[in-house]
C-alpha cells in the first residue's frame, strides 16, 4: 500500500477524468485573465519598444536603479547580520536550565513574532524621529533594519531551538560525561552540528528578510521598488520599470539561495572529513605502508 493511499482515497477513473477537466478549465481561466492583463496594459503603450529603451542607458541606472539597489543590499545585509546574532542568543536562551531565563526570552521572542513588519517599521521610524536618536539622513535606514532584525531574529531563535532539538541527546550527555561545561558543549558540539541542519531554513529566512526590505518604502526609504516607482513615474513607464526591479529582486534571491546551497555542501563535505597526509618526517614506517590517515584517526588518537 502506497504513502498517497494511505492519506486519501485514490481517485476512481470518473473523478480523474474530472480532475482532468478541472485542470484544463483553471489553466484556461488563467491564461485569459493573464492575457486581459496584458492587452490592458498594452493598450496603454506600456510594451512598446520606446518604454523599454531608457533601460539600456547608464544614466538611468546610475540615478535611479543602482542607488535602490545599493539601499536594498545595504538594508538586507545590516539585518540579515543582526537578526542572526540575535536569533543565536535568544534560541540558546530558550533552551536554557533557568526555568525564568526561558520563560522571559520565549515571551520577547513570540511577541517579535506577533508584530507585522510593517507596523513595527512605522511605529520605529516615528519613534527615532520623535527623540532624534539617529541623523535625519539615517533614520529610514534605521527603522528598517531594526524592524527586520526584531522580526527575523525572533523567527532565527525559533529554527535554532528546533535545530539544537533535532540532534541526538546523546552527543549532549556524552560532552557532560566528560566533563564539558554547558557553554562548551553549545558552542563547540552542538551549535556546528545544528548550523549545517538548519541552513535551508536561514536561507529561506534571509530571503524573506531581502524582500522585505522593500517595505521601507512606506517610510521613504531608498530601495530598489521606491527607486523603480520613481523610474516610471518620471519616464511614464511604470510596468516596465517595474518589471525590471522584479527581475533584479529573482536574481538577488536566486543568486542567495545558490550560495547557500554551496554553502551547506562545503560544509556537510568539511563535515565528512577527508584524508591527511602525515609528514614523513614525523614518523618512519616501512617501506609499502600507507601513511595517509582520516582525520578522525588523528583527532582520536593525540
Amino acid at each position: 500500500m502506497s504513502a498517497a493511499s494511505v492519506l486519501y482515497d485514490a481517485p476512481g477513473p470518473k473523478a480523474r477524468v474530472r480532475y482532468r477537466i478541472y485542470s484544463v478549465l483553471v489553466v484556461a481561466l488563467l491564461l485569459a485573465a493573464g492575457w486581459f492583463v496584458y492587452q490592458g496594459f498594452a493598450d496603454k503603450g506600456q510594451f512598446e519598444s520606446a518604454k523599454w529603451k531608457p533601460f539600456i542607458e547608464s544614466d538611468i541606472w546610475t540615478t535611479y536603479l543602482l542607488p535602490g539597489l545599493r539601499g536594498t543590499i545595504v538594508a538586507a545585509v545590516l539585518s540579515i547580520t543582526l537578526a542572526m546574532v540575535l536569533g543565536m542568543i535568544f534560541g540558546v536562551l530558550r533552551l536554557s536550565d533557568h526555568r525564568s531565563v526561558r520563560i522571559v526570552a520565549g515571551t520577547i521572542v513570540e511577541f517579535a513574532r506577533a508584530i507585522p513588519v510593517l507596523v513595527l517599521m512605522i511605529f520605529l521610524y516615528a519613534v527615532y524621529s520623535l527623540y532624534n536618536v539617529f541623523p535625519a539622513e539615517q533614520l529610514s535606514l534605521a527603522a528598517v533594519v531594526t524592524a527586520l532584525t526584531i522580526y527575523n531574529g525572533s523567527v532565527i531563535a525559533e529554527i535554532v531551538r528546533s535545530g539544537i532539538r533535532s540532534l541526538p541527546r546523546g552527543q549532549n550527555e556524552a560532552a557532560v560525561a566528560l566533563g564539558m561545561r554547558k557553554s562548551q558543549v553549545m558552542t563547540n558540539i552542538l551549535l556546528p552540528q545544528a548550523v549545517t541542519a538548519m541552513l535551508p531554513a536561514l536561507v529561506s529566512q534571509m530571503v524573506v528578510a531581502l524582500k522585505d526590505s522593500a517595505l521601507g518604502y512606506l517610510i521613504s526609504y531608498l530601495e530598489i521598488v521606491r527607486s523603480g516607482q520613481r523610474l516610471g513615474a518620471a519616464l511614464n513607464n511604470p510596468i516596465p520599470a517595474l518589471l525590471v526591479v522584479a527581475a533584479i529582486m529573482i536574481a538577488l534571491n536566486y543568486a542567495l539561495s545558490v550560495l547557500a546551497t554551496r554553502l551547506e555542501k562545503w560544509l556537510r563535505t568539511r563535515k565528512r572529513g577527508g584524508r591527511t597526509v602525515v609528514s614523513a618526517g614525523t614518523t618512519m614506517a616501512p617501506p609499502g605502508m600507507d601513511m595517509t590517515l582520516d582525520k578522525s584517526e588523528i583527532k582520536g588518537n593525540p
